[in-house]
C-alpha cells in the first residue's frame, strides 16, 4: 500500500475508534431548545420531584425552567443581573439564584416560582450550594468569601473569609469540610464549616485557573480541573496530596463523578465532554464526546442517570439548548 494511502487508512481507523469510544461512553438522547436565550449559560440545578432543570442564563439575565419529562422550557424568570449560580432545596421547597451583576441572592417558591425575598451580598455572587444537614444556603461571592445563609430568615449567619474570589466549591457531608477552588490565590482552600474558617490551602505547582471541582462518593478524592494547562487533577482529601494528573479538554467549567460507572465527566468550552474511566491503576482517558463551542457548564444527575450540557446560541442562528446525554452502558 502506498505510504499516503497507509497514513489515510490509519487515520480513518483512529477516527472510527474515537467515535466508537465516545458512543460507548455517552449517547446524545435529545436536545431541549431554549429559544431567545442569548449569551453565556452558567450553572444548573435540578428539582427532582417536579423533574425540572433550573438553568442560570447569565448572558440573558434569566432563569430558564425546563420540564425534563416533556423536554421543553415551561417558564422564564427575567430581570436578573448576570445569574451565575442556582440551588434547589426540597425542604422548605425553594430555589435560590445568585447574580454577579448586583451581588444578590434571590429566593423563589418551588411550586409556582413566585418571588420569595432576596439578600444583598455585596458583589459577584456566584456558586450556590445547599447544606443538606442544616438546610442553609452557602454562596461564594465577592473578593473572597463564603456566605452561610438562613433561608427562612433570608439572613446571613456567618461569613467565611478566603484569600480571593471562590469558584466551584463542594461540601463533604461526612467530614463537614468544604473544598473551594480559589484560582486567583493559586490554591484549593479547605474550610471547616463548623468552625467557620479556612483550615488549609492546597497549591498545585505549575497549574493555574482551577474552576470546576467535585468530591467522589466515598469522600476520599477531590477532582479539580485547571485551564492552564488543561489538566484534571485528583487529590487525597485527607492530606491534599496529588494522586493523579491527566490531560483534558480546554476551558473546563464543570466536573462530576459517576459513582455507578466509576467515571469522571469534564465539560469544556472547547466543545467537548471528556470521560475518564477508573481502573486498578487509577483513572485513564476513555472518550471525548463532541458538544458545541462554549458549552462549558453541565450537570450530572445520578438519580436520573443523565448528563445535561448547556449549549449557548450559535453564531449562525442556532438556538441555545440543553444537550441530554445518557451514559452507557
Amino acid at each position: 500500500m502506498h505510504r499516503a494511502s497507509t497514513a489515510a487508512f490509519l487515520l480513518g481507523l483512529a477516527v472510527t475508534s474515537a467515535v466508537a469510544r465516545a458512543e460507548e461512553a455517552l449517547s446524545l438522547e435529545g436536545k431541549i431548545p431554549l429559544p431567545g436565550v442569548a449569551g453565556r449559560i452558567d450553572h444548573m440545578a435540578v428539582d427532582l420531584d417536579r423533574r425540572r432543570l433550573l438553568v442560570a442564563a447569565l448572558g440573558n439575565g434569566s432563569l430558564e425552567v425546563v420540564d425534563l419529562a416533556s423536554g421543553r422550557r415551561i417558564k422564564q424568570i427575567t430581570g436578573l443581573r448576570e445569574p451565575q449560580g442556582v440551588g434547589y432545596a426540597q425542604k422548605p421547597d425553594f430555589v435560590a439564584v445568585a447574580s454577579a451583576g448586583d451581588g444578590s441572592l434571590r429566593f423563589f417558591r418551588g411550586e409556582g416560582l413566585a418571588p420569595a425575598g432576596s439578600l444583598a451580598l455585596g458583589s459577584d455572587a456566584d456558586n450556590v450550594r445547599i447544606n443538606q444537614r442544616t438546610g442553609n444556603v452557602i454562596v461564594g461571592y465577592g473578593s473572597g468569601g463564603l456566605a452561610v445563609i438562613d433561608p427562612e430568615k433570608r439572613s446571613k449567619i456567618v461569613d467565611i473569609k478566603l484569600a480571593a474570589h471562590p469558584e466551584s466549591f463542594q461540601l463533604d457531608p461526612m467530614s463537614g469540610r468544604v473544598f473551594v477552588n480559589v484560582p486567583d490565590a493559586g490554591h484549593i482552600a479547605v474550610v471547616d464549616l463548623a468552625a467557620a474558617k479556612q483550615v488549609a490551602s492546597w497549591p498545585v505547582p505549575d497549574r493555574r485557573a482551577n474552576f470546576p471541582l467535585a468530591i467522589d462518593g466515598s469522600g476520599t478524592t477531590v477532582a479539580t480541573v485547571f485551564r492552564h494547562p488543561a489538566r484534571l487533577v485528583l487529590l487525597d482529601t485527607r492530606t491534599g496530596a496529588v494522586t493523579q494528573q491527566l490531560e483534558t479538554c480546554g476551558d473546563a467549567d464543570d466536573v462530576f463523578f459517576d459513582t455507578k460507572r466509576r467515571r469522571i465527566y469534564v465539560s469544556c468550552g472547547a466543545g467537548a465532554v471528556d470521560v475518564f474511566q477508573s481502573e486498578a491503576s487509577g483513572y485513564r482517558p476513555s472518550a471525548r464526546v463532541e458538544t458545541s463551542s462554549g458549552a462549558r457548564t453541565s450537570l450530572f444527575v445520578p438519580e436520573l442517570d443523565r448528563l445535561y450540557v448547556a449549549a449557548r446560541a450559535g453564531l449562525l442562528g442556532s438556538d441555545a439548548a440543553i444537550l441530554v446525554f445518557r451514559p452507557l452502558p
